[in-house]
Parts: structure tokens; C-alpha cells; sequence
């Protein structure tokens, strides 16, 4: 993997603006469909300023070794002022380019190899070779083996080893023809190869992260894969078995009714085998949606009953030996589907408590619509059986508070004062509109 260099854009900020860094600041690798918020919460950070004040911090500190260097080292007669304020001025300027942006780093770099060659020719011939800015060439090496191409950073290492090679061939001093390599390979390509190892180091590390990125994808998906299995695992079981009986049910149901219609003197056993085939009805009704959604295929609209549907619960409940009555206090407005759906489950879970645990005789039923929430509340008197505590609920008082929590409503239950009645009540807060 290559990491993309300043020499493939146009501006610094093309290449390295924007990255995805966590809570403590440190850089995540950008990629496609981030999960957001389960993948860790990320913010973004502009990274261009910090590198841009970073890379003016070296050149400064650069300009002030090696002026200081220079003016130390020129300080004799010898040098003419002029020669030593042009030199001082070219020194200066190449290393403020240090702070250019990093696509720049190849002109900067033939920039210093040209001070150190025109200063070694420029030198007065009775002067001692001065020290030039031996500083801005060793970090012109390291940025142009660190952020530019292959090409681009092979020419600008050949400059500065040019450069570098003209301090003890073109200054008249005497040197050891043995060590005529060592200075280019200390000045220029070992800064060089730092510079280039940095960057292979970079792309190592993002591709470390990036392989890191996928296999997390792969295991999720193969998570989600596993998961979709085992829910068509569990909608075929429901299917084979409990679909299947349900299924008989109401036909049996259905015969018997039709068998005692005709029998003289059994009207009750007629509609109680009504009630049954209407309940496996809507079971099997109910059935099917779950199935749908384990399967993937959720139902449409209608698939699902809502307050609307309210009378034709009460005439089952009605068949089967438990007189209902809902009173609608306010005005009714126009529901969420979903809050419309949850508000018929807690009537049907309301009633069927009572049918179940009651004394029998009228459940009464209220719903109350306000401009910031519907209440609905259920009363039936209480049976012999022992019924639950508020800090002990059945199944069927779970599901209701289950299902007002989804809302973020609230749900309250147990014995009236006068300790033969019992209400049960859920309050869904609305959004207004």
C-alpha cells in the first residue's frame, strides 16, 4: 500500500486536511460505512494546522542554527561584509522554505544543495571554507525522502548529495579521497532514508488497520449472517409445530360449531366454539406477521390491529364470558402506527388479565387522550385466586410495562382502596404536533 505524498496533489491540505481521531485524540483509519455510534463515538480534527505550525517551529529552529553557525564561522576579516550578508540572506530564505508545504519539498531541496554550492564557489580564495547551512540540508534530505515520490525524491537526493560533495571537492581544502563518500552519506542519504523508512512505517501501520477494519466487517457480518440463520431456524419450527396445531384447532372448532348449531338446546356450546375458532383465527393472523419478521419480511400496514380494531376484541371477550365497556374521554388525535399497535396490545393484555384473574362480571375500560399523553386504565373486580403484588408481576403485567417503557411511558397496578378492584393503568406521553 502507498501512502499518497504531497508530489500527488495539488495543496497540502488535498492530501492530509481531515482525520477520524477518537475521545483521546487518537488518529482511527477512514473508511467506508463507519458504524457510528457502536464503533467507538469519533470526532474530526483538522490536521493541517498542527503540521503546518509543526513544520514552521523546524525551519525556525533550523534558520537559527544555521545562521548562528555562519556568523560564528565567518567572523574574521577575511569575509568581506557583502559576501557575508548574501550568503546570511540566501541562508535564511532556503530555510524558510522549510515551512512550505510538503509537495514543495523537492525545491526546497535543490534550493539548499544551490546555497551550498554557491557559497563553496563564492567564498573569498584567503577565507577558511565556512560552515553554510549544513543544518537545511540534512532536514531538506529527511522531507524530501519523507513526503515525496519515488522519482521526485531519487532527483532532489542527487542534488543534495551534489551539494554535499561540493564543500571538499570545490573548496580547495585538502581531504582524504577515502572519505569522499562519507559526507553525502551522512549530510544527505541517511536523513534521506530516514525520511523514507517514516513513510513505510505509515503505510504499514494503515494497512495493519485497515486489514484490522475488514476483519471486524467480516465478523460482523458473518455474526448477522449467523443470525438470520437462526431466525429462519425458529420461523420453520413455529411453522412445523406451532402453526400447525393452531391450524387444527380452529378447524376442529369450526366443525363442532357447526355440529352444535345443529344440535337442539346447546346455544352456549355454539358460541363458546365460536369464540375458539375467532381466537385461533387471530392467532394464526398474529402468527404469520412474526413469522414475517423472523423471515425477514415484515407485514404490510394492516397485518397489525390498532384502537380501531378495539370492538371486535370486545365481542371476542364478549363470547367467551367477559362483558367489556371502553369509555373515550377527550378528543382523540391521529397516532403513530407503532404507538397505535402498542396501545391495542395493552388492552388486550388489560382484558385478558381480567378474564383470566377476575370475578367476572364488567371490565371497564378508559381511555383518556391529552394534548401530552393517553392514559388508559383497566378495572375488574378481583377473584378468589390471590392476584399479584406491585413488586411481583406476571407475565401479563410485564408485557404491558414493557411495552409502555418502549414509549418511555409508565405503567401502575395493583388493589383499589376499597380492596375489590383492581386497576391497571399506562400512560403514553405524546409528542406534540
Amino acid at each position: 500500500m502507498r501512502v499518497p505524498r504531497a508530489g500527488d496533489s495539488a495543496t497540502a491540505a488535498d492530501q492530509a486536511s481531515w482525520e477520524l481521531v477518537n475521545e483521546e485524540g487518537v488518529p482511527v483509519p477512514d473508511r467506508e460505512g463507519r458504524d457510528g455510534p457502536g464503533a467507538g463515538s469519533v470526532r474530526i480534527r483538522d490536521v493541517n494546522g498542527p503540521l503546518t505550525r509543526q513544520a514552521i517551529v523546524i525551519a525556525a529552529v533550523t534558520l537559527v542554527v544555521d545562521a548562528l553557525t555562519f556568523a560564528h564561522s565567518t567572523g574574521s576579516p577575511a569575509f568581506p561584509a557583502g559576501w557575508r550578508w548574501a550568503m546570511l540572506a540566501a541562508i535564511v530564505v532556503v530555510d524558510a522554505g522549510l515551512a512550505s508545504a510538503p509537495r514543495l519539498s523537492g525545491v526546497v531541496a535543490v534550493a539548499q544543495a544551490t546555497v551550498q554550492v554557491a557559497g563553496t564557489l563564492l567564498r573569498p580564495e584567503t577565507a577558511l571554507m565556512p560552515s553554510l547551512n549544513s543544518a537545511g540540508m540534512l532536514i531538506s534530505a529527511y522531507r524530501a525522502g519523507a513526503w515525496l515520490d519515488r522519482w521526485p525524491a531519487v532527483v532532489s537526493l542527487l542534488f543534495l548529495t551534489a551539494g554535499t560533495l561540493a564543500r571538499p571537492i570545490l573548496g580547495g581544502a585538502n581531504f582524504a579521497q577515502e572519505l569522499l563518500l562519507l559526507a553525502p552519506m551522512a549530510s544527505a542519504l541517511l536523513p534521506w532514508l530516514v525520511g523514507r523508512y517514516t513513510t513505510a512505517r505509515r503505510a504499514y501501520i494503515a494497512e495493519l488497520e485497515q486489514r484490522s477494519e475488514r476483519e471486524k466487517a467480516e465478523a460482523r457480518q458473518a455474526l448477522a449472517a449467523a443470525i438470520a440463520e437462526e431466525r429462519a431456524g425458529i420461523a420453520r419450527d413455529l411453522h412445523d409445530v406451532i402453526s400447525h396445531h393452531v391450524s387444527a384447532i380452529g378447524v376442529h372448532a369450526g366443525v363442532a360449531r357447526l355440529r352444535a348449531a345443529a344440535a337442539p338446546g346447546a346455544p352456549d356450546l355454539a358460541d363458546s366454539l365460536t369464540a375458539v375458532e375467532t381466537s385461533s383465527r387471530a392467532a394464526m393472523l398474529d402468527l404469520r406477521r412474526l413469522l414475517d419478521v423472523l423471515h425477514g419480511h415484515p407485514s404490510g400496514e394492516d397485518s397489525q390491529p390498532g384502537l380501531d380494531n378495539l370492538p371486535e376484541l370486545l365481542d371476542t371477550l364478549r363470547a367467551v364470558g367477559l362483558r367489556a365497556r371502553v369509555t373515550v374521554h377527550g378528543v382523540p388525535s391521529p397516532l403513530p402506527e407503532s404507538l397505535d399497535i402498542a396501545v391495542y396490545r395493552v388492552v388486550q393484555e388489560m382484558l385478558t388479565n381480567a378474564l383470566r384473574h377476575g370475578a367476572g362480571g364488567v371490565a371497564e375500560v378508559e381511555l383518556r387522550h391529552d394534548p401530552s399523553s393517553l392514559t388508559v386504565t383497566a378495572s375488574n373486580l378481583l377473584g378468589t385466586r390471590a392476584h399479584a403484588r406491585p413488586d411481583s408481576p406476571h407475565r401479563g403485567l410485564q408485557g404491558i410495562r414493557s411495552r409502555t417503557a418502549v414509549f418511555s411511558g409508565h405503567t401502575s397496578y395493583g388493589p383499589a382502596p376499597d380492596g375489590r378492584t383492581w386497576t391497571t393503568t399506562a400512560t403514553f406521553p405524546l409528542s406534540p404536533s
